[in-house]
């Protein structure tokens, strides 16, 4: 997406009502936007300025705005569980994700991750994301068109046990049934010192792929969850929200590094992260 002051056709806009129910679409010249609140036409509303305060053909109001990554990947139509904001942001700035860089994913799911690793990358990057099943490849690939990031993304169809084309990868966010079996294939298509991500939802699992990254030579290894709590908004009643995100995965990260022996005869891998 690029953010602009004034709505353009070709636009993702977002029209939100009083009550906070929002609506993502293109605009495109000749359209209608649709609702229970009434209609409004795309023409109407190019050229105005985002922020601005719309109304429908009934009189209900919406103000235009253009999407967060945030608000699009909440919207996404989905065949599996995405990945929640809360999680994305702290993998991005943990792995380094940065413009330009040569990022890796397995699988591609409905394409929540691949979305904010594309926008992370920039034009100038790139995102290889592997997937095993075609219809669920398809449909992320639809939602990544339709925010218009398909061309940052090489999508491949494979099963990952057979390893990958691609190597000296800068970062790999693994999000697979069993991360532990495919650490040794993924060692592989990262760069020496690169990153690894992945989100575990058991900790049987957490165990079995901590033992997998020692066997594959990954360390600076750490392991977290991110719980997410809002508060209301009212300033005469400012207090938690009655719901929050909590749990919803073990993060694990780590780096590939190269063993050596030092002169006390000692591999200096256990002493940066994973320790006997």
């Amino acid at each position: 997406m690029i953010y602009s002051s004034t709505a353009r056709e070709g636009d993702l806009v977002q029209l939100v009502g009083l009550t906070h129910k929002h609506f993502i679409f293109h605009l495109k010249s000749g359209g209608d936007f649709q609702s229970h609140r009434g209609v409004l036409k795309h023409d109407d509303l190019i050229g105005k300025p985002y922020g601005s305060q719309v109304y429908s053909h009934m009189g209900a109001p919406f103000f235009l705005l253009q999407p967060s990554i945030a608000d699009i990947l909440n919207d996404l139509p989905r065949a599996t569980q995405i990945l929640y904001p809360k999680d994305i942001g702290y993998i991005l700035v943990m792995m380094g994700i940065a413009p330009g860089q040569s990022v890796m994913e397995a699988g591609t799911g409905s394409g929540s991750m691949t979305i904010a690793l594309a926008t992370a990358v920039g034009a100038d990057g790139q995102v290889i994301s592997y997937e095993q099943k075609p219809d669920t490849q398809n449909l992320a690939r639809k939602n990544l068109e339709r925010v218009g990031l398909a061309s940052r993304v090489d999508f491949k169809l494979r099963d990952i046990q057979e390893g990958f084309d691609e190597t000296d990868a800068d970062a790999f966010f693994l999000d697979v049934q069993f991360p532990h079996d495919y650490i040794e294939q993924v060692r592989a298509a990262l760069k020496p010192g690169g990153f690894f991500g992945t989100l575990i939802p058991t900790i049987n699992q957490v165990e079995k792929t901590l033992i997998a990254l020692k066997k594959n030579h990954f360390a600076f290894v750490e392991v977290c969850e991110i719980m997410l709590r809002h508060y209301k908004s009212d300033p005469a009643r400012i207090r938690p929200v009655d719901r929050m995100v909590a749990h919803t995965g073990y993060l694990i990260f780590a780096r590939r590094i190269e063993p050596n022996t030092d002169p006390r005869g000692k591999e200096l891998e256990n002493e940066v992260g994973i320790e006997d």
